[in-house]
């Protein structure tokens, strides 16, 4: 006898797929964001997020399927121009709509992970997908940028480092190329790692995810505190061959400018979540690891290299990511010291470190050993902090694992 064909799931794989053409047949959608180098990064993801909760043959197969029937659509029905960076969103649309299917029709005791692992694959396109329009109202908001302020502090240090790197970019084209590539890849890390964190935890790796969703909205509130652009925007043609000197640079007039482009230099949310994947990282496959530092390494050169962000950007990245991290690690009760003197150090630090841009970037130039330290101390109590918030983590997690079911009820009511 063959089982009934359930109505409800029916509907909502009807409904997925239907979801899933329009977006993909949508003119719009395919000049504005399938052709976006960040945006089909974001739904690629989907592929790995896939492949790696559950690694099958049979779900690459369907997956390629659909992004095949999905392209042949877009080229050869709606005659859309065919664009490099739009397989990788084919791609992705296509893992979504198996992944998605797979969530509907799983048995009760996958569905959870499936759906831990669809929800956020959806959820982090659509924040790309937002961050356009909500830098666009920053730049809106902000006419004028503190550019110049961010240029002094790292004057300050008497190194200035996207400069230096960006010569760098210049003169070496391969290396300047694969920045870009790390650059532009940042959703498949964090799709990568919290796949893995996912197939190995379940649902109890949601943190990890929640962590990568924060930091956008997040970062985007930091950048309205201090709006600015980048090296690249203010000196043009100048970047990287005519930096002002220490001496021009110390008697530089502080003054907001009005500048074009995106205000989304400090603090640097490309290397925030890198940090957060290289730390969630840990436990994970030596390779995943191995992945997760070449783009940390890659995005500290990129982020400079490219003149899109100022040294002190990479700076209070740090605090702001540890801050996002102990925000989101809610398995670990707050009142713990470890999560508790992560964040508010976190938070502390990075609106201190505002706070001084905008109010006394003359007091760094007393001497630069003021500067050196406050980026040492900075970069170093952070990577303390982080380290024990890690062992505070692992630890409640074990205990949480040796404690027998029946009895973790009477830890939460006694």
């Amino acid at each position: 006898m063959l089982n009934r064909v359930d109505p409800t799931k029916t509907v909502l794989t009807v409904a997925l797929l239907a979801i899933v053409f329009a977006l993909s047949l949508s003119a719009d959608f395919y000049n504005s964001s399938m052709v976006d180098a960040f945006m089909s990064m974001a739904l690629g993801g989907a592929l790995i997020t896939l492949l790696v909760v559950q690694p099958s043959w049979t779900n690459f197969a369907s997956a390629a399927a659909c992004s095949v029937v999905l392209a042949g659509l877009d080229y050869r029905v709606m005659g859309f121009h065919p664009r490099f960076m739009a397989a990788f969103s084919f791609a992705g649309l296509g893992s979504l709509a198996v992944l998605g299917t797979r969530t509907i029709w799983a048995r009760n005791q996958d569905r959870t992970l499936f759906l831990y692992a669809f929800l956020p694959a959806v959820l982090f396109a659509a924040s790309e997908y937002m961050a356009s329009t909500l830098l666009d109202y920053t730049e809106i908001l902000h006419p004028k940028t503190f550019d110049l302020y961010l240029y002094s502090v790292d004057s300050s240090l008497r190194v200035q480092f996207s400069f230096l790197l960006g010569q760098m970019f210049a003169r070496y084209q391969w290396l300047r190329f694969s920045g870009l590539v790390f650059y532009i890849a940042l959703p498949l890390p964090l799709a990568l790692v919290y796949a893995a964190r996912l197939r190995l935890k379940n649902k109890n790796a949601f943190p990890v995810m929640l962590a990568f969703l924060v930091t956008g909205p997040l970062g985007i509130l930091f950048y309205n505190m201090v709006p600015a652009t980048g090296p690249v925007h203010i000196f043009g043609q100048g970047f990287p061959w005519h930096p002002l000197s220490t001496s021009q640079a110390m008697h530089l007039v502080l003054k907001t400018i009005p500048v074009k482009g995106a205000r989304n230099a400090i603090p640097s949310l490309h290397l925030a979540w890198v940090l957060l994947v290289w730390w969630n990282s840990k436990g994970l496959s030596r390779w995943i690891r191995v992945i997760a530092l070449a783009f940390v390494i890659f995005t500290v050169l990129a982020t400079l290299g490219t003149g899109e962000h100022y040294f002190v950007d990479l700076v209070v990245a740090y605090p702001f990511a540890m801050m996002v991290q102990a925000l989101c690690l809610y398995p670990l009760p707050f009142k713990s010291g470890s999560r508790r003197a992560a964040f508010l150090f976190g938070t502390f630090a990075s609106l201190a470190w505002m706070a001084l841009i905008s109010f006394a970037t003359p007091f760094l130039w007393i001497s630069p050993v003021i500067p050196w330290a406050m980026v040492i101390a900075t970069i170093s109590v952070s990577s303390l902090l982080m380290h024990r918030l890690q062992n505070a983590e692992f630890a409640n997690e074990r205990v949480r694992w040796e404690i027998p079911a029946e009895a973790r009820p009477l830890l939460t009511t006694g």
